[in-house]
């Protein structure tokens, strides 16, 4: 008889209380940078969560110059100052301005040696301003008294369209180049106002990527530390489902050997039961078979009485052949099974074991594990959980670590400067657009110059007859010959005020350049900010608690590679995130601790001895079974046919004389063929049910030795399983929850540490907002300052050239008050030829 011993188990925590609530809080502070993982009811191999979700930022403008010029303007500024960047002279200038309040004169004297380039050249603006008016009025003046080609009359010479033609071609290529200039006049004056507009655009998304940076740190570092929450309460959900989840490891060690047996042991059952009801199938088929039987034997005999006594009469012709068959007329047979009983004794015996009910009490037994160990471990997880509470508030300490107030400040600021732009934006705007309208104005004047070049160059051709006498010259000719006097005008009136304004652009866009475009686009400029002292305040270690300073050229290069906060910033000398994260010095104490934990579970047995004998002996009495035996009755009773006895009294009836006699054997026959009918209808399914039932029975007997063999094998297999591996099977399942565990933080503070020292703010913003800047300042709206001076000091400087070639070419094409013909005609007379007379 099956037997389920007494269950006893329990959990020995070995160690005082503090010494437990020590290594707890050792193992969760190693989790509390962790991510959390699904509760599962076993425990799951440790996966290091997902990377940080870094924040989109909103594009900006890549540094494409919008300065057309930018690469002839350059050479010009580098050839102006091929000095490098002055910044021992900066330095000095600055500490003897602070510590003086002036300049000293060996210090200025540096300065104009430094900025000789840019002097000569204000030098030479200032010589055009003050010589071209001049040249201007004193031109005027001479050509008023009649001098200076300012007297009406034009000698006609040889070389007079040679010398038109030069003076034309050098005119007009003039004329050409300053058009040229013109039209870079006004594509760098609308460049400028473009880099204006786009300027506050591209200044407010700078400044809002810089916001989204400030404001996504402190929400990653908060992240992390949001996670460990989850995690500590991950791992208090663990200790809750610490009965279900070991219960349910220790379990499927045993099921992989106890199901086997126990579905053996299920089907042997479900078997037996089905045996049983075959064989009360079998036993009712035979009682019923045999009560048909005995009925018709008894007609049987009752006709078989009737036609002996019709034989014996006398008047019965050859009715002496149909004695011998008559005695083979009888039904007296029956089927007969001799184990049938000892079977259904057996059957009986292994029903009454209720196979099904000891089954029942193994499994209700490795079902109730992982309850007994929630019951045994109930102290140990209250204790826990008061630890969770103390780690909590411990990692909450983690943010204060982290210097994120600076953030704030920087943020608060850009805040601050977002607000002004948005405020002088409309004057930005209307101060822009008067300088827009004045700069067109002096494009046009500029235009108006080369129009007047071109009105002269086109009428002046057009309306010439080069043989015509000057002063009868057309009225085309001679409005050519004005324009080109009025561009010569135009060109004294206006470039000597161009020119004041083509310095100081000069002097404010070639410094802006020289002084911090350039320096800023090949890194000198952040090396000059980093210099101590010069900016007083600006010590960002010893601001952000560090032990050392931080350059500002140092943040932007990491920037640049959008590198962590964590190399950037140095935060390494404020936190040591490896000694904090350090796991491994407390494995080897937590793995002590778990190996002092012992379970311990009772002896199961399976099927009792009693239990295995009344299978054996089931066993046994199955090889009695002999469905051969059975068949062989079966067939007898089946060839039974008294259809051939009734036809021989059919002709045994044709042959008599008697009529009564003929007619008493004609119904005999017929009542023959009526029970023949009920055999067939009665017997004969009845026959087929019992053979049916014997034919199911025989493959299960034939095999019940093997089966019951591989049931008592399973079982005994089971058994000595459980018997030598319980011991051993709960240490090992134990020692794994414990190693699951410790992976569980270690994994995940190595995940931890690799965010925040390789993903928790990445500052390439910062740099894209410094590159940004750069772009807005210098690509854009210096550049476009110094094409337009650049262009503007181009124009007025071939103004120079212009005006000579249009007032000497103006002489051809005007209509002259003096006439001079040139006749280039000669007469020569015929000289006849001397001729050779030949008598």
């Amino acid at each position: 008889m099956a037997l389920c011993e007494s269950v006893r188990g329990g959990w020995r925590w070995r160690g005082s209380g503090g010494a437990f609530g020590a290594v707890v809080g050792v193992m969760l502070l190693g989790l509390s940078l962790a991510q959390s993982v699904p509760r599962q009811a076993a425990c799951p191999a440790a996966v290091a969560p997902l990377s940080l979700t870094q924040p989109e930022y909103q594009g900006t403008e890549e540094d494409t110059s919008v300065g057309f010029m930018s690469a002839l303007v350059q050479s010009f500024l580098h050839t102006v100052q091929p000095k490098p960047f002055p910044k021992d002279l900066i330095l000095n200038v600055v500490q003897d301005v602070d510590q003086k309040q002036q300049i000293d004169q060996e210090l200025l004297k540096e300065v104009l040696i430094y900025q000789v380039g840019f002097l000569v050249c204000v030098a030479i603006g200032v010589l055009y301003i003050v010589l071209m008016p001049l040249v201007g009025f004193f031109l005027a003046c001479c050509r008023c008294c009649g001098n200076c080609g300012g007297k009406m009359y034009q000698k006609q010479t040889s070389s007079t369209d040679c010398r038109r033609r030069t003076l034309y071609w050098g005119a007009f290529i003039t004329t050409v180049i300053i058009f040229a200039g013109n039209i870079c006049m006004f594509r760098s004056n609308e460049a400028f106002r473009q880099s204006v507009d786009g300027g506050v655009v591209e200044l407010d998304k700078t400044i809002e990527n810089v916001q989204e940076f400030l404001t996504t740190v402190p929400q990653q570092v908060n992240y992390v530390v949001n996670e460990s929450y989850k995690t500590v309460q991950e791992v208090s959900r663990n200790l809750d489902a610490i009965g279900p989840q070991l219960g349910a490891e220790i379990q499927k060690r045993f099921r992989g050997t106890l199901d086997p047996a126990l579905n053996s042991v299920r089907l042997l059952d479900r078997e037996t039961v089905n045996t049983d009801k075959e064989l009360k199938k079998l036993n009712s088929s035979l009682v019923q078979l045999q009560s048909s039987v005995d009925r018709l034997q008894a007609n049987v005999t009752v006709v078989k009485n009737r036609i002996n006594q019709t034989l014996s009469e006398p008047n019965c012709n050859g009715c002496a052949n149909m004695y011998d068959q008559l005695h083979e007329l009888t039904l007296d047979t029956s089927i007969s099974i001799p184990s049938l009983s000892e079977l259904q004794s057996a059957v009986d015996d292994v029903i009454k074991t209720d196979l099904q009910s000891k089954i029942k009490e193994v499994e209700d037994f490795f079902d109730s594990i992982p309850q007994r160990v929630t019951n045994d471990t109930k102290d140990v997880v209250e204790n826990s959980q008061q630890r969770l509470d103390e780690i909590k508030t411990q990692v909450s300490q983690v943010t204060n670590d982290i210097p994120l107030s600076a953030l704030t400040n920087v943020s608060k600021t850009l805040e601050q400067v977002q607000k002004d732009i948005s405020k002088f934006t409309p004057e930005i705007e209307r101060a822009e657009h008067i300088r827009w309208g004045v700069c067109v104005v002096l494009c046009c004047v500029v235009l108006l110059v080369v129009v007047c070049y071109l009105l002269g160059l086109v009428l002046g051709p057009a309306g010439l007859s080069p043989r015509k006498d000057p002063a009868k010259r057309s009225c085309t000719a001679d409005c050519g010959g004005i324009f080109l006097m009025m561009g010569a005008g135009f060109s004294f009136l206006f470039s000597w005020l161009f020119m004041i304004a083509v310095v100081l652009l000069f002097l404010l866009g070639g410094s802006v350049y020289d002084l911090l475009c350039q320096p800023w686009n090949n890194g000198q400029l952040l090396e000059f900010i980093d210099t101590p002292d010069l900016i007083p305040g600006l010590e960002i270690g010893p601001a952000l608690g560090l032990k050392s300073n931080i350059n500002i050229s140092d943040i932007y290069r990491d920037c640049e590679q959008n590198q962590p906060l964590w190399t950037t910033l140095h935060l390494y000398e404020v936190i040591n995130l490896d000694d904090l994260l350090n796991v491994s010095k407390y494995t080897d104490e937590i793995q002590m601790y778990f190996d002092n934990t012992d379970i311990t579970l009772a002896t199961i047995t399976l099927l009792s001895p009693d239990v295995k004998k009344q299978l054996s002996s089931f066993s046994a009495s199955a090889k009695d079974f002999d469905s051969a035996a059975v068949t062989q009755q079966i067939n007898n009773v089946s060839s039974i046919n008294l259809n051939t006895t009734a036809d021989r009294l059919d002709r045994l009836a044709d042959v008599q004389n008697n009529d009564a006699i003929k007619l008493a054997l004609r119904s005999e026959a017929m009542d023959l063929r009526k029970i023949q009918s009920d055999i067939e209808t009665i017997i004969t399914p009845q026959l087929e049910s019992i053979n049916s039932t014997v034919q199911d029975l025989q493959p299960v007997f034939h095999n019940a030795n093997g089966t019951v063999g591989e049931v008592l094998g399973n079982v005994e297999a089971a058994q000595d399983f459980l018997n030598t591996n319980t011991t051993q099977i709960v240490e090992t399942e134990s020692r794994k929850f414990v190693d699951c565990q410790l992976g569980y933080f270690i994994v995940y503070a190595d995940w931890a540490n690799l965010t925040i020292t390789q993903q928790v703010g990445r500052c390439g913003p910062v740099a894209g907002a410094v590159d940004s800047v750069e772009i807005i300042v210098c690509s854009h709206l210096v550049e476009s300052l110094n094409a337009f001076w650049f262009s503007l000091g181009w124009c007025i400087i071939f103004f120079i050239p212009g005006i000579i070639f249009s007032i000497k070419l103006a002489k051809y094409y005007r209509r002259m008050k003096y006439s001079d013909v040139y006749d280039d005609h000669i007469i020569m007379n015929h000289i006849p030829r001397a001729q050779m007379k030949f008598t």
